[in-house]
């Protein structure tokens, strides 16, 4: 019996979402489609129903793991006090919780260095997300003129994801804290926020 096209689709959202976790947590070259498959709840025999190809999924579950960060960066924003949004949004990305749980966060610290070895989707899913990232950015440092907004953004970004990655790759939590914290302090007195 053939599947409804809803059902079809949800079961490729569900794909999606578990190699969006599963390639966050283990890089994409650190598991295979019948792992996610089987985390997905689903054989490995259906793939090629929903994908091309594994790079395929990869660019999709970047996109899809990129848009779910922007939402959780756009709340932590919305929470913030009137002028304080830019230190909410570096808080939240510079946590220990976004250190501990790569799974649920940022695509672009978490996936950049593989995909930075190879063209496809992935790669072009989080440049993308890069400059989104940046533009975000970019539109809470409204006092600037725009070419040093879109400078001290890229600086800020590079910044945020180059620390969560630090921390990540260290063991002791208290040196892991320390360097988020340093990039907290840096990033908001070179914003002039602190």
């Amino acid at each position: 019996m053939r599947q409804s096209r809803e059902v079809a689709e949800e079961t490729r959202r569900r794909i999606v979402r578990t190699a969006a976790e599963q390639f966050r947590r283990h890089g994409i070259a650190g598991i295979g489609i019948a792992d996610v498959m089987k985390e997905a709840g689903l054989t490995h025999g259906g793939f090629y129903k929903h994908f091309v190809s594994k790079e395929a999924l990869a660019g999709e579950a970047a996109d899809w793991a990129l848009a779910a960060s922007g939402e959780e960066i756009a709340k932590a924003v919305g929470k913030a006090p009137r002028g304080r949004e830019l230190e909410a949004l570096v808080k939240n990305y510079l946590s220990m919780a976004h250190r501990d749980h790569p799974e649920r966060g940022c695509s672009i610290a978490a996936l950049a260095a593989e995909v930075a070895r190879a063209d496809g989707p992935a790669r072009a899913a989080v440049a993308e997300g890069y400059q989104r990232l940046c533009a975000r950015v970019a539109a809470l440092l409204d006092d600037r003129a725009p070419a040093e907004r879109k400078r001290l953004a890229a600086s800020i970004v590079a910044t945020m994801v180059g620390a969560l990655s630090i921390a990540r790759l260290l063991e002791d939590r208290t040196a892991a804290e320390e360097v988020l914290r340093s990039a907290v302090r840096s990033i908001l007195a070179g914003a002039e926020v602190a």
